[in-house]
């Protein structure tokens, strides 16, 4: 939620993010996870972000919480290695054609619509693409992480602020 810089942010939109991407993440696999071991096989297949591993200004808790969801899947797969179970971190770049960037702006479709403009951003049918390929691999095949963006977007360069003279 929002791209304010950390010392302007609002508490309550690092709580939500909070909630949303780590508590119902952790809530949800512990609730199906022993199924999962009792029958001896399953896949778990989380959606990440590019954020976990790139940090960008006013992606403070979204990428904190994005790095949580990549930790906990490779955290998943170790404790699980051994009960033929597959972990996935699926990590998205820039992707368009989704609510992601109207509920992060809070309703605000200009905001919303500028993120994308001018670009080819993922779609939520190649998100959904990668899910399919790493689910459809042979029951041996574990992807660990997959990290995909558009061919519009790369690892940014680290800002460097430059002092001006008075």
């Amino acid at each position: 939620l929002g791209l304010s810089s950390a010392d302007k942010a609002d508490i309550r939109d690092w709580e939500e993010m909070v909630e949303v991407n780590v508590l119902a993440l952790i809530k949800l696999t512990h609730l199906l996870l022993p199924q999962m071991v009792a029958q001896g096989y399953g896949h778990i297949i989380n959606i990440g972000s590019i954020a976990g591993s790139y940090s960008y200004p006013g992606g403070n808790v979204y990428g904190a919480t994005k790095a949580f969801v990549r930790r906990f899947s490779l955290n998943l797969r170790a404790d699980l290695y051994d009960k033929n179970i597959r972990v996935t971190n699926i990590e998205p770049g820039l992707c368009g054609g989704s609510e992601f960037s109207l509920v992060r702006f809070k309703g605000d479709e200009a905001m919303a619509k500028n993120v994308y403009a001018d670009t080819t951003p993922l779609m939520p049918e190649d998100v959904a693409q990668s899910v399919l390929w790493v689910a459809s691999l042979p029951q041996h095949i574990n992807i660990n992480t997959l990290e995909i963006m558009p061919t519009i977007q790369a690892p940014a360069a680290l800002n460097v602020h430059k002092h001006t003279k008075l």
